[in-house]
């Protein structure tokens, strides 16, 4: 496993076909961004769209770390996305991983290609990947994760709604599945760019569930994002005054304590570290 660029609050999205977009994406301030070959991109515009992905990756890669989105390695497009990838390219999104054998392929092609310390963000985002996915996202290649609730969704037959019911259970599976494999995990998209509530309650959601980031398609959800994965002052410093109150009741030989009306014990305590463990400084 190769470590991801720092903590990824953002991740944006852009679609290979779109130059235009991909170009202003360094300007967002997303913590890094995707550009994306597979479902943004067109099954005609497949080998244009890679070509242009490469190009772009080396001309705004040292601007802001670019990954790029390749097509899953059940397509017949997977071996050349691979072999077409820039050297300077940040890592690639691997979507649909569903199989131990799928992510062995892709490691093997990644070393043929010169390139297996390339960081690889795992796609879950299908009936066979939520069912795998503490064993999948514990394979050495895998850096990171995301859950890609529209395409869980499809996959299931089932319908997309606001209130996210139907994802809630996979949800939590790829959020406890990184976890446990110690590879952060960025949330789903808001399909609905417009709607920035939506998006500001989901990031919410998320990081209370213990996901790190969010994927955005619009760079108006990217603020909202960084700010949401990001511990505010009034919080940094309720979890300092917290942790040090804990720790010389601790030192007294306290187990627990009542802190400003509320019960703190050592896992709250380690809650607060958590939370301090985000900011640097």
């Amino acid at each position: 496993m190769t470590a991801l660029p720092d903590r990824i609050r953002s991740l944006l999205f852009a679609p290979a076909v779109r130059p235009d977009l991909v170009r202003k994406m360094p300007a967002v301030s997303a913590d890094a961004v995707v550009i994306d070959c597979e479902d943004a991109t067109p099954v005609a515009a497949k080998d244009s769209a890679r070509i242009d992905a490469s190009a772009l990756a080396i001309e705004i890669g040292g601007q802001v770390p670019t990954f790029i989105r390749v097509n899953d390695v059940d397509t017949p497009w997977f071996s050349d996305d691979i072999a077409s990838l820039p050297d300077t390219v940040a890592g690639i999104v691997l979507p649909k991983v569903e199989t131990t054998a799928g992510l062995e392929f892709a490691a093997e092609s990644l070393a043929t290609a010169g390139l297996s310390d390339l960081p690889v963000i795992a796609g879950i985002e299908t009936a066979l990947g939520i069912a795998d996915a503490r064993t999948l996202l514990q394979h050495p290649l895998i850096s990171g994760a995301y859950f890609g609730a529209e395409d869980f969704v499809a996959d299931m037959g089932g319908i997309r709604s606001a209130d996210n019911h139907e994802v809630h259970h996979a949800r939590s599976v790829v959020a406890l599945a990184g976890r446990l494999a110690e590879v952060p995990v960025i949330d789903q998209i808001v399909a609905d760019f417009h709607d920035d509530e939506r998006c500001r309650t989901e990031c919410e959601q998320a990081r209370a569930m213990g996901y790190s980031g969010k994927l955005c398609i619009h760079p108006a959800q990217v603020a909202i994002a960084n700010s949401a994965f990001t511990p505010s002052p009034e919080e940094l410093d309720h979890a300092r005054r917290l942790v040090s109150a804990y720790e010389d009741a601790s030192a007294r030989g306290l187990a627990a304590i009542d802190f400003e009306g509320h019960m703190v014990d050592e896992p709250v305590a380690n809650q607060a570290r958590n939370l301090l463990r985000l900011t640097p400084g």
